[in-house]
């Protein structure tokens, strides 16, 4: 099983950063090779299925998730969405953690996946590819003056 941990804190609030951070086209737009094909109809909530595509030309895997947990931040309070992979090539688990943090938020990604195939002595290497390229695409939907997380 392959694990990390992403820690940001950002000048968000926390509405907003949850807001990004749980755009799942937004998010997959970000992650090289990656498409949202499908998403259930509506606003996010606990039962929503969504399939991120990831491809290298005609070689590629279907990443079926489902929202089991799905808590906005509110008021004072944090907010927290848990997404299960159940997809034939990816398993595991995500939780996304948004916390208001004095002006801004702190946001906690956490994420377990088991790809299968991969032999476990190679496991280290991808949680290292995972911390690097889900980094990229945390920091990307947080940045600064990109409200549309894009």
């Amino acid at each position: 099983m392959t694990a990390f941990r992403l820690t940001r804190e950002v000048a968000l609030p926390a509405g907003e950063a949850w807001r990004r951070v749980t755009d799942w086209g937004a998010h997959a737009a970000r992650v090289p090779c990656t498409a949202l094909t499908s998403v259930t109809p509506g606003p996010t909530r606990t039962g929503t299925v969504f399939v991120v595509r990831s491809a290298l030309g005609r070689l590629g895997f279907d990443d079926p998730m489902e929202v089991v947990r799905w808590e906005p931040p509110g008021g004072t309070g944090g907010g927290v969405c848990r997404l299960e992979k159940r997809g034939r090539v990816v398993r595991g688990w995500a939780e996304i953690e948004v916390r208001p943090l004095g002006r801004g938020s702190l946001v906690v990604w956490t994420e377990e996946l088991r790809l299968m195939g991969v032999p476990r002595p190679l496991e280290p290497l991808g949680a290292r590819v995972g911390r690097l390229v889900f980094g990229r695409a945390l920091d990307g939907l947080l940045r600064p003056g990109n409200p549309s997380g894009r």
